[in-house]
Order: structure tokens, then sequence, then C-alpha cells
């Protein structure tokens, strides 16, 4: 069975991919904080459902990304 490699390169750009969605969340956890007049504990309080909007996020992202990715690869075939 062939070993599958990935490249520090492209660990690298998920993991900062990663970390935008999680600032991202935790942009719309302040704006509700903010929106709704609460304490600013909750910024620590609620980390654990930040990090599941930031998934959530990631894994939207990524289906855009495929969509991406895959309407190039259609787009260079028809032209190629």
């Amino acid at each position: 069975m062939k070993d599958i490699v990935i490249s520090g390169r492209r660990i690298l750009r998920e993991v900062l991919i990663y970390a935008g969605c999680f600032v991202a969340a935790l942009a719309v956890n302040v704006y509700s904080i903010v929106q709704f007049k609460t304490e600013w504990k909750e910024l620590f309080t609620t980390l654990h459902i930040t990090l599941a909007v930031a998934l959530v996020f990631f894994g939207v992202l990524a289906v855009l990304r495929g969509i991406v990715f895959c309407g190039r690869l259609a787009l260079r075939r028809k032209a190629g």
C-alpha cells in the first residue's frame, strides 16, 4: 500500500485557514456580546462553542474550496 505524504507547506496552509476560521468565530462571539450586552467572561466560558463554530466555518470553507477546485478543473479540461 502506498503511503500518503502531506507536505509541511500544505499543513501550514490548513492551520492558517483554521486559525482564520477561529478568528472569525471569535469575532462573531464578540459581536454577540456587544449586541446583547452580556458579560465579557463569555469569551472564555463559551470557548468550546467558539471552537465548534470554527470547525463549522472550516467545513463550509472546505466545501466551497472543493467546488472551486472542481470548477477550475472542469474549465481546464474544457479549454484543453
